[in-house]
């Protein structure tokens, strides 16, 4: 009996197993961002949160400075085929570990629960990276873990750095840290919801949207960079998002996307957000 010869569901059924056979052979995307970061010169640590393990990509030695700066990622890969969820929904583009590596501020890379990880542990279910990824519980893990890092370690404070859904998550985790000093984000999905109806998605049922919540405290400086060519997140997702903001700039590029071309912009963005942090905080662009 050949492929062909058995039921349709059986069919399909027989195609995603050998797809994930064939993908096996490969390293997997954790195992993918490992290597990026080691080639990039960082250590990996493991730090607990509220009930998940956290991955740190860090420099050894960790530079001096008063504020550390923390890289949140985007949400990678939550679904297969926008259909079954992922076993492993590590990012498989390092774009903040690249942008990371030319940052020479006190830094390290914060992992979301269930990402990075060899093997999936019994509480990660699909929720914490498709409905539930900006879940209260993912929030609350990433803070924990955030502040037991920084139990053994003094800074005057945090700068937030995130990159599509990384940067709702900066938003959120703001709320949280006292000390955070400055947002930033790039090409951020900062309201879930509307991003959702743009696209045709499912609602993020169980996440939180940092649209609908109250606005940061203006002493937290605030600086949203977007792409004139991204269709996954357009600008006026983020402008209507950060209007009620009282000290959030935007800053936008006409010829980036949604990936392309922040490694180049990186090093001047760096420069131009420690100038305006000694400026204090401005009141939103309109």
């Amino acid at each position: 009996m050949t492929l062909c010869d058995l039921p349709i569901r059986w069919r399909r059924t027989a195609a995603l197993l050998l797809l994930l056979s064939i993908s096996g052979c490969s390293l997997a995307p954790a195992g993918r961002f490992d290597n990026e970061a080691r080639r990039l010169g960082f250590s990996k640590s493991l730090v607990m949160g509220a009930g998940f393990e956290h991955v740190l990509f860090s420099p050894a030695p960790m530079p001096r400075g008063p504020l550390l700066h923390v890289y949140l990622a985007g949400d990678g890969s939550p679904w297969l085929d926008g259909r079954w969820p992922a076993a492993d929904p590590t990012p498989r583009k390092p774009l903040m570990l690249q942008l990371m590596a030319q940052d020479p501020a006190p830094r390290l890379y914060l992992g979301r629960p269930c990402y990075h990880a060899p093997a999936t542990p019994p509480a990660c279910t699909p929720d914490l990276w498709t409905d539930g990824r900006y879940s209260q519980m993912v929030v609350d893990s990433l803070a924990a873990a955030l502040q037991q890092w920084r139990a053994t370690h003094d800074y005057q404070g945090l700068i937030l750095f995130g990159y599509s859904g990384g940067g709702t998550l900066a938003m959120l985790l703001a709320e949280r840290l006292p000390d955070t000093r400055a947002v930033v984000t790039l090409a951020a999905n900062l309201d879930p919801q509307r991003w959702a109806t743009h696209h045709g998605y499912r609602p993020l049922q169980k996440s939180l949207n940092p649209a609908v919540r109250p606005p940061l405290p203006g002493s937290i400086h605030q600086l949203h960079l977007t792409g004139g060519r991204d269709r996954n997140v357009p600008v006026d997702l983020v402008e209507a998002a950060i209007v009620r903001q009282p000290s959030a700039q935007h800053l936008h590029f006409a010829a980036f996307d949604h990936r392309c071309c922040w490694r180049s912009a990186w090093p001047g963005l760096l420069e131009t957000l420690a100038r305006r942090l000694d400026d204090g905080p401005r009141p939103v662009n309109r």
